[in-house]
């Protein structure tokens, strides 16, 4: 059944209602080397809205603070019917020992200036962005939960953190009664399925609705690279594209590419862009609640919408999982064995219903 970006979601276990598909606005700004000018980002924010949208997501430091100013213009007269997502840790001066990280002086701090540079009261929901293995989880969650009680948010996540973190931070909040995380945002996408291993599982079991960032991973998915992008003679150079940003990542590898042939041919056999079909992938994930779309242009972000009406056939959806697939590695593979299973059930027959 298609969706649409009024169909909306429950985040984790809140009762917040967002739409299936998060307005990315990285986009906003070309600080970084790429991404909308001003009118480009206010045309992608209009379309989205107008469709029904009404999850975006951004962070302090997205094109040097850029982002955040672009969408407290764009949300005056409609800040209400929006869910913002804003993120801290990320250093705001470089050279400030404490303009980063995710102790309690950064994040006050940044979520002060978040709210001015959103022009708005209050942010709907707060990540902690990177994870700095440094500040006590105590001082973390005290923290946000002190911003909650203040109003100044309403509900807190996290994003690019250890599992075992994550649900340690979790049965404390609620050990304590500080705010639960409703949300984990996290890379993942066709080329990137580690998250199966234990973060997606950990998210769905301990009430984080997943929020997954580079759907596309990083447009490989989209079929716009080549082999030739791999042996190109600046392929070394840091020339500010999208092109170098993969490369650097080792996001753009032969293994990748194969799997990006393989989308292209189930976009084909579908009539969809490939675009599409690595979005719907994502989308219709177990535990997913809405990836993240960056479009750069009103036309990329019109294609991405079209993944809302992507129907997958059985032996579509098997032939990218195939290529995708990863080892889940220990104790996974192990306790999904033949032998496990016959040494701890037998012939037994048991159903869940979780």
């Amino acid at each position: 059944m298609a969706l649409t970006l009024d169909t909306y979601r429950l985040l984790g276990r809140s009762g917040l209602r967002v739409s299936p598909l998060a307005l990315g606005a990285a986009t906003f700004g070309t600080e970084w080397g790429w991404g909308a000018e001003r009118d480009e980002a206010r045309r992608l924010f209009d379309l989205y809205v107008e469709r029904g949208g009404n999850f975006v997501d951004t962070a302090n430091t997205y094109t040097d603070g850029s982002s955040e100013r672009m969408l407290g213009e764009f949300t005056r007269g409609r800040r209400e019917s929006l869910v913002l997502a804003t993120k801290y840790t990320t250093l705001r001066r470089p050279g400030d020992p404490n303009s980063g990280g995710s102790h309690r002086k950064s994040l006050f701090a940044s979520v002060e200036a978040s709210l001015r540079q959103l022009d708005t009261d209050y942010i709907d929901l707060l990540y902690l962005h990177v994870w700095d293995s440094t500040t006590p989880v105590e001082e973390v969650l005290r923290g946000m939960d002190d911003l909650v009680r203040q109003g100044k948010v309403l509900y807190v996540a996290i994003s690019n953190a250890p599992a075992w973190q994550v649900s340690r931070m979790q049965a404390i909040a609620d050990l304590r009664g500080w705010s639960p995380l409703v949300a984990l945002q996290i890379e993942y996408n066709l080329v990137e399925r580690t998250g199966e291993r234990d973060l997606i599982p950990m998210a769905r079991e301990m009430g984080l609705g997943v929020i997954p960032y580079s759907p596309l991973a990083g447009g490989v998915l989209t079929g716009k690279y080549t082999r030739e992008d791999l042996t190109a003679t600046d392929a070394a150079s840091d020339d500010g594209t999208r092109r170098s940003f993969n490369l650097a990542l080792g996001t753009l590898t032969e293994r990748n590419l194969a799997i990006a042939d393989v989308v292209k041919e189930v976009a084909t056999d579908l009539g969809r862009t490939p675009a599409q079909v690595g979005l719907a992938w994502t989308l219709r994930k177990p535990g997913v609640t809405a990836p993240v779309i960056g479009a750069r242009t009103a036309a990329q972000l019109e294609d991405n919408l079209g993944a809302l009406d992507v129907e997958f056939t059985a032996a579509h959806l098997a032939r990218l999982d195939g290529a995708s697939a990863i080892e889940l590695g220990f104790p996974h593979d192990l306790l999904a064995s033949d032998h496990v299973r016959n040494v701890t059930t037998g012939d037994l027959k048991i159903e869940t219903r979780r």
